[in-house]
């Protein structure tokens, strides 16, 4: 069974065009099940059409349609599952086609095949004799379809392109926001790490086209890691640094050379080194070493074309256009003229990559995973990236182009309303101040976004400089990074959290292989269990403070008192070293939990006798509390921080931290959308930490609200049933104060 299975997807997928692939998997799936007839039907606008048969009359083709409500087929739909009838004649949603000629068949097995739980189509067996599908038989037409979904939809998105009438839509992953409308520009022309195994009988002339070739790519490289540097741009000015590292003779660059040593020819010698090292960092299971083999992919394919294409300008497009690849490199976006990139599209990555973190650093929209995007030929067509959404549209019509072209518009001009007022107080029409602050990571833009409205840094994740290094930063490295960010505070607050890797958040250099990361060593525990770390990491921040008093440290993942304990005793040691080291009194900084592991939401009291605040994150919360794990595609729209349990839990944690008097902040995304800033208002939070874009639009929201009417809204809110119904609810709010314009 598992080799027909896989005969027939890899013919179905290996078909030209979507009529070849749905004519091969008709006529295949008939002949494996033994059947006398095999039809799919394919989901357009709501209707169900016959777009292929092997047993049917080849005329209905295209010409019989049904709606989701009728017939068998739309049964099968309708209800997302099988339909398994030994005589479909007799059941009630039977409908007769008479064009469709299958009045001699009698058994009846339609089963729906689903994309990211969409229906795209449904594929029917069909036989004479009245029987009743075995349950082996429904469960290979299910399987069948389940493995063709990908295949059907991809190739549907590719016949639907070349019709200008039908609107296209690939979904991603947003990584940097944004809304850009630009012509297609598909990476093609890569420099293949494939290359013919030569010998040569030149070693010296080799090994000076090779030293040619590494030194070109040094100076590119080189030259990009200073601009970042003029530009202040520590942490990707690092990415740069670490391709150079790996460049030199002592890394892969000494590689090269041995294998030119011992007769290969150039290119041969940095495919092979290429070539074996992606082979072994993508054998490991963890994610953050596999994107090492992109790091040695992306070198291997700069030397290559200096050896192949010397000095050939690969990235100059006429006028703006939205990049869409694999998979981009850190260098590649570089190296892109910054007028001429609109938006990029990958198929690959994270939105921890390289890539993304740069494309959010030059304020460049983005989305990565949106899968089979390259096989739609979508190379000078017109496309609108909606990163705020995950969404590319293709060829889009020019009254969809005209409604992007007012939102962005619109969306400028609002942005414009919103900072109009940033330099007035959040406090809403009652006289209660609340306080904005700012969830960093990125040294890059920091000072401009303090400067707009943030009454300090209410989370600035140290975890990103540990990222984008090779190796752990050292003690001095990381006293540079933290002046950084407390000089861009301005005198203002800062929280600075803990390491917190682990999760979706694992080091390159630092491989952890776990059955269920999100549970397991990440957080306060991995720095516990590495004192001699942890250790380092307060005396970095203990002596980056020595001359303010604005440090606050955050302890993430804590779940139990005696993490906070240990910690105390670490923090106390660190501060004595400093202290002596420099021979005069330092200040000693606050010191909180984030309160994420819903366990510790019941010891609040305990909590308090130790710590000066807590810093809810609303995040890994949620994520506990509904037992949902967030980056997982299949359960992701179960993660719902508007889920009145998750509402009741936070309306729980500020209830008990007034009740002890410690202080408390939310540091989560829920704080930064309108919506959740609301109800965070109602239930008594003060202090709201968020992306800086989405600071001017809360200022400005919550300064035309008062909070006692959000208090009723709340007890409204808490009683309801799920996250829609208070969705609705909060949307009904808005619209009675003339505020439902601040969500889009």
């Amino acid at each position: 069974m598992l080799n027909t299975l896989r005969d027939i997807t890899q013919a179905v997928a290996g078909a030209s065009s979507l009529e070849s692939a749905l004519n091969v998997l008709v006529s295949q799936t008939k002949l494996a099940m033994q059947t006398q007839c095999c039809s799919i039907y394919i989901l357009e606008q709501q209707h169900l059409v016959l777009s292929a048969t092997d047993g049917l009359a080849s005329a209905a083709i295209n010409s019989v349609k049904m709606p989701l409500s009728e017939g068998l087929v739309g049964l099968a739909a309708e209800k997302e599952e099988a339909v398994n009838l030994a005589d479909a004649k007799s059941h009630h949603r039977f409908k007769f086609f008479p064009e469709v000629e299958e009045e001699e068949y009698r058994a009846f097995l339609a089963v729906p095949i689903i994309f990211q739980k969409q229906v795209v189509g449904v594929i029917v067996v069909q036989q004479p004799q009245p029987r009743q599908f075995s349950e082996n038989e429904e469960a290979f037409l299910m399987t069948l379809a389940a493995q063709l979904a990908v295949v059907v939809r991809s190739l549907k998105n590719k016949a639907a392109i070349s019709n200008v009438q039908q609107q296209v839509v690939f979904k991603g992953t947003s990584a940097s926001k944004g809304i850009a409308i630009a012509d297609a520009f598909v990476l093609g022309g890569e420099i293949s790490l494939v290359q013919d195994e030569r010998k040569s009988s030149d070693t010296e002339k080799e090994l000076q086209r090779l030293k040619t070739a590494m030194q070109r790519c040094s100076d590119i490289i080189s030259t990009l890691s200073q601009r970042f540097d003029r530009e202040k741009v520590d942490d990707i000015a690092s990415i740069f640094s670490a391709l150079q590292l790996l460049l030199n003779e002592a890394s892969l660059g000494g590689e090269y050379l041995r294998e030119v040593e011992q007769g290969w020819q150039a290119e041969s010698a940095v495919s092979r080194v290429s070539m074996r090292y992606i082979e072994q960092f993508m054998a490991m299971e963890d994610p953050y070493l596999k994107e090492r083999a992109s790091d040695i992919r992306e070198l291997g394919q700069k030397v290559l074309r200096q050896l192949i294409e010397p000095d050939k300008l690969d990235l100059a497009p006429a006028k703006p256009v939205i990049l869409v690849a694999k998979e981009v490199d850190a260098t590649l976006l570089a190296e892109f003229p910054r007028g001429k990139l609109a938006g990029i599209v990958t198929e690959l990555g994270g939105v921890n990559a390289h890539a993304a973190i740069l494309a959010r650093a030059l304020g460049v929209p983005a989305i990565v995973g949106a899968d089979q995007v390259l096989a739609a030929n979508i190379d000078d067509k017109k496309l609108v990236l909606n990163a705020n959404s995950g969404q590319l549209l293709v060829d889009p019509s020019d009254a969809v182009l005209h409604e992007y072209y007012t939102l962005i518009s619109e969306n400028q001009a609002q942005q414009r309303q919103f900072s109009a007022e940033l330099s007035l107080p959040a406090q809403t029409l009652d006289g209660h101040r609340i306080h904005l602050y700012l969830n960093a990571g990125l040294l890059s833009g920091l000072s401009t976004d303090m400067a707009e409205g943030a009454d300090g840094i209410g989370l600035y994740r140290t975890e990103i400089p540990f990222m984008l290094h090779q190796r752990f930063p050292s003690e001095v490295e990381q006293v540079h990074v933290y002046k950084q960010v407390l000089s861009a505070a301005r005198d203002r607050p800062v929280v600075m959290r803990t390491l917190d890797v682990g999760g979706d958040k694992p080091l390159p250099y630092f491989p952890i292989n776990e059955d269920n990361p999100f549970l397991g060593w990440r957080g306060i525990r991995l720095s516990l269990d590495h004192p001699e770390l942890f250790l380092m990491q307060l005396r970095a921040m203990l002596t980056a403070n020595a001359d303010s008093a604005q440090l606050q440290i955050l302890l993430p993942m804590v779940s139990n008192l005696d993490e906070i304990d240990r910690t105390l005793l670490y923090l106390e040691q660190a501060f004595s070293e400093i202290t002596e080291e420099l021979d005069r009194s330092i200040p000693k900084p606050k010191i909180g939990v984030m309160l994420e592991v819903p366990s510790l939401l019941f010891q609040l009291e305990d909590v308090a006798k130790r710590v000066d605040f807590v810093s809810v994150g609303s995040n890994d919360l949620t994520q506990y509390l509904l037992a949902v794990d967030r980056n997982n595609p299949s359960v992701s729209p179960l993660f719902d921080s508007f889920h009145p349990g998750v509402l009741r839990a936070l309306k729980w944690t500020i209830t008990d931290c007034n009740r002890y008097q410690l202080d408390a902040s939310i540091c989560g995304e829920l704080a930064g959308e309108p919506m959740g800033a609301l109800l965070l208002v109602a239930m008594g939070y003060q202090k709201l930490s968020m992306n800086q874009g989405s600071i001017a639009r809360i200022n400005y929201l919550l300064r035309r609200i008062d909070k006692q009417s959000l208090e009723l809204l709340l007890d409204k809110a808490l009683t309801l049933s799920n996250g829609e119904q208070v969705r609705l609810l909060l949307n009904e709010y808005l619209n009675e104060h003339d505020l439902i314009s601040i969500l889009h």
